[in-house]
């Protein structure tokens, strides 16, 4: 899976945006952002403020973003979709499964073995977004991007080499899907948001997490486990739905320039960059583990085959689920593949 940097292509097309839209109007208009990580996390610190600055940037100063991380705002991590349909925030980014089942077609990413490449799967997200779910899913507020993270591991006290390792094994999940997933593979799921991690695991409520090396910097986690489980082959294990919203009135009450602004830095290219960037900080949260002597288990592919056949109810029970609601499953499963092969994946 060929990584590639894009922080200077889109700061070079934030400055080219600047010199088309310009500052056309005087009103300022400050906008405040609301999530859940901690500022030095690399979403935040790398993709939220420099997507903030260029925005700024192409504004010619009029728009002014405001950040607040950490939940800073108040309420907690599964409440920052309605703050930004409610207008508490002005703009939110979260996980999408931190609200389990509220927006079912875009659960379809988060499958198990349904990611290749998280450029690809971020691009085919965005796509599906902009085609069919801004409106049978996120119609009450405005989708500013829609991105995955790379690929989803296990992190566990004692080891995971093989399926069976999993029994029993009390692991945190971050949605439905993921959960539902881990239950097939014998293990017993801990729903929680990120933030919850180190506390859960310090107190043994959970034996170990699944997440991207990318955030386990974060929640400092290669102090709290000693074992981590990668997978081989070209498709993750799993991965998580994000997306940035804005406050739909907030965002139809901006002037022209002020939408024009903010569009020329949202979308696919919102969606590629940050899906780069996370896949990008996999490699220095991999560096940390190694450094503290911890153990990196991969999987050969004979053995996660097992684990394919293993996840395939997980499928079953979600297409079943979909036709429930009047939704056809199969067919979201077919044209995620297919945007996802067709965006290089």
């Amino acid at each position: 899976m060929k990584r590639r940097n894009f922080i200077g292509a889109l700061a070079g097309a934030a400055c080219a945006t600047a010199l088309t839209v310009g500052s056309a109007w005087s009103a300022d208009v400050t906008l405040r952002l609301h999530q859940f990580l901690p500022p030095m996390a690399t979403v935040p610190k790398h993709i939220l403020k420099p997507w903030a600055e260029q925005v700024e940037e192409t504004s010619g100063g009029a728009i002014a973003i405001q950040h607040f991380d950490a939940m800073a705002l108040g309420g907690k991590p599964p409440e920052l979709m309605d703050q930004a349909i409610d207008g508490v925030a002005d703009i939110t980014m979260t996980v999408v499964g931190y609200t389990p089942g509220r927006y079912p077609r875009t659960e379809v990413f988060e499958l198990p073995f349904m990611m290749t490449n998280p450029v690809a799967t971020s691009k085919a997200f965005m796509e599906m977004v902009e085609n069919d779910f801004q409106e049978s899913e996120y119609g009450n507020v405005k989708v500013l991007g829609a991105w995955v993270h790379g690929p989803g591991l296990i992190h566990t006290k004692d080891g995971v080499a093989k399926l069976e390792d999993l029994q029993g094994k009390k692991l945190r999940g971050p949605t439905r899907v993921i959960n539902d997933m881990l239950n097939e593979m014998g293990a017993t799921p801990v729903g929680m948001p990120l933030p919850a991690i180190p506390e859960a695991l310090s107190k043994g409520v959970i034996d170990g997490t699944v997440i991207p090396w990318e955030v386990t910097p974060a929640v400092r986690l290669s102090e709290l486990v000693g074992h981590h489980t990668e997978f081989a082959g070209d498709e993750a294990l799993y991965t998580a739905t994000i997306i940035m919203v804005m406050n739909k009135d907030r965002y139809e009450g901006l002037s022209d320039e002020a939408r024009a602004a903010i569009d020329a830095h949202s979308g696919q290219a919102l969606s590629e960059f940050a899906a780069q960037v996370m896949w990008d900080y996999d490699a220095p949260g991999r560096a940390i583990a190694e450094k503290a002597g911890n153990q990196i288990t991969v999987l050969d592919e004979t053995e996660v085959a097992r684990w394919k056949e293993a996840a395939e109810p997980v499928y079953a029970r979600w297409i079943a689920d979909m036709d429930s609601k009047g939704i056809d499953g199969q067919a979201l499963i077919d044209e995620a593949r297919a945007l996802i092969k067709k965006h290089g994946g």
